[in-house]
């Protein structure tokens, strides 16, 4: 076999370990905490700021951030 055909077979795989179950636990965290979100909106909408509205955005980001991170080949 030539080292096109070779290379050809064997496709890169990603040289990063990726922890799939702790990140399936991050992304049902994640849509649990952003399925919160329009009802917290709503609020607003009525004048009422729901006290931990702003962290919750914050953890969306940091859990978004974070998988996207682990997924990244």
């Amino acid at each position: 076999m030539d080292d096109q055909t070779k290379q050809s077979q064997s496709p890169s795989l990603p040289t990063k370990h990726i922890d799939l179950a702790q990140a399936q636990r991050e992304a049902d965290e994640l849509a649990r905490t952003a399925q919160t979100i329009p009802s917290d909106v709503a609020s607003v909408r009525k004048g009422i700021l729901p006290k931990d509205v702003i962290e919750k955005l914050k953890q969306i980001e940091k859990l978004s951030k974070r998988l996207r991170s682990e997924l990244t080949p």
